[in-house]
């Protein structure tokens, strides 16, 4: 294993409303690193002796280039001393914001509120696209998201979770006010493993979701999908989780916030050639609880897709439609907020990420996905719905 130390300490209280994919993963004695020429993009050190830094971690499948970039050594390829620090939602707000956490990748859309207010972090590029979905009973006569308008939409956990969000802002963009009190829709929210029920039982006429949950209710003939955020426009490509970094770090040394950003790149390339072996590392050493069919299944979902003028666009998108849905305040200026939310970094580029090579680990690479019976099938039994909350915890808290 590299010299890097990590270590798991809870900071914070309790998890935070607004926190969208997935699962514990964490990755250990992963074959050797990226090559040679991977960590030589950007700024060479400044000295001799490594940057220390601290790297937050909630503990989630699709946090799987954090861990990555730690185990294979892409963090000591940029010239850094990394500590990942384990902590919740509220900790991972408060920490970035005060400088305690010097970088983490997260939900874009958990970010632009706290922005919106003042917290001090910087957006530095895009890690992975998403898995949100508003769905409709298997037995319903809506046909459209227009549909929608006086009907009751259950959603996972909370008012305020990424699934909610997703929703409100598909439809803000068909005119319907999504207000949780005084809205055109009324918000019910169920602990995530009765969604299927409460729609099959005409509880509600439509859940907002996230994969795993979303293609599971597929899958057991529970509902039909309107609005997908992994296919439809313009939602397909935008990014789901993006790189930040601490406002302090970037004031105190712009070129270290570049080269942890780089490193988290290096590690969502990784993971986007060789998801099944990061999945199967990951529950061999016992990070995650799921079985291995089932956490592979989950990250293959995924679309690593490490970038900057998309995380730009999408940053764009975000704002301007959570406006829209009144998820940020009539006030806003979404392209100030943009300004605000965003830093360009030193060898931090599209053109960088391109010309990154990754190694190919044998019989690691992305397997053929289940079908959503199949994959469905995969929770029930022994593992099955309580694994389905640690493959999804992000999207649902």
């Amino acid at each position: 294993m590299n010299s890097i130390h990590q270590e798991k300490l809870s900071y914070g209280r309790a998890p935070l409303v607004a926190a969208s994919l997935l699962a514990i993963l964490c990755l250990t004695m992963l074959p050797a690193g990226c090559g040679k020429n991977a960590g030589k993009a950007g700024d060479k050190n400044e000295s001799k002796e490594p940057v220390k830094l601290t790297v937050a971690y909630l503990g989630l499948t699709c946090e799987a280039p954090i861990f990555v970039a730690y185990e294979k050594g892409f963090y000591k390829e940029e010239g850094l001393d990394v500590k990942l620090v384990k902590t919740d939602w509220d900790g991972l707000r408060e920490g970035l914001g005060q400088g305690t956490f010097d970088a983490n990748h997260t939900l874009l859309m958990y970010l632009l509120k706290p922005i919106e207010q003042g917290m001090d972090v910087k957006i530095t590029g895009g890690i992975h696209t998403g898995c949100l979905r508003v769905q409709i009973s298997a037995k319903s006569d809506i046909k459209t998201v227009k549909d929608l308008k006086g009907k009751k939409i259950g959603v996972p956990t909370h008012i305020g979770s990424p699934p909610f969000m997703f929703a409100s802002r598909v439809l803000a963009a068909n005119n319907i006010n999504s207000d949780p009190v005084n809205g055109d829709v009324k918000w019910k929210p169920y602990p995530p493993d009765v969604l299927g029920k409460a729609v099959d039982e005409g509880l509600v006429d439509a859940v907002a979701t996230s994969d795993p949950i979303g293609t599971i209710l597929v899958g057991k003939g529970l509902v039909k999908t309107i609005a997908d955020q992994a296919v439809d426009e313009p939602y397909a490509d935008e990014y789901c989780c993006v790189a930040v970094v601490s406002g302090k770090l970037f004031k105190r040394d712009p070129a270290a916030a570049a080269k942890v950003t780089r490193a988290l790149f290096k590690g969502a390339k990784w993971v986007s050639e060789n998801p099944a072996a990061a999945a199967t590392a990951c529950v061999e050493n016992k990070y995650i609880a799921a079985s291995v069919e089932i956490n592979t299944q989950a990250l293959s979902k995924l679309k690593y897709l490490p970038g900057v003028t998309k995380c730009k666009e999408s940053l764009q998108q975000a704002a301007k439609e959570m406006k829209l849905a009144g998820l940020l305040q009539p006030t806003t200026d979404s392209d100030a907020l943009d300004r605000s939310a965003w830093q360009d970094l030193d060898g931090v580029s599209d053109e960088w990420v391109k010309s990154m090579k990754v190694e190919q680990v044998t019989h690691g690479g992305r397997l053929q996905l289940l079908n959503a019976p199949a994959f469905a099938a995969l929770f029930e039994g022994p593992t099955g719905t309580g694994s389905c909350k640690c493959c999804c915890r992000c999207c649902i808290e």
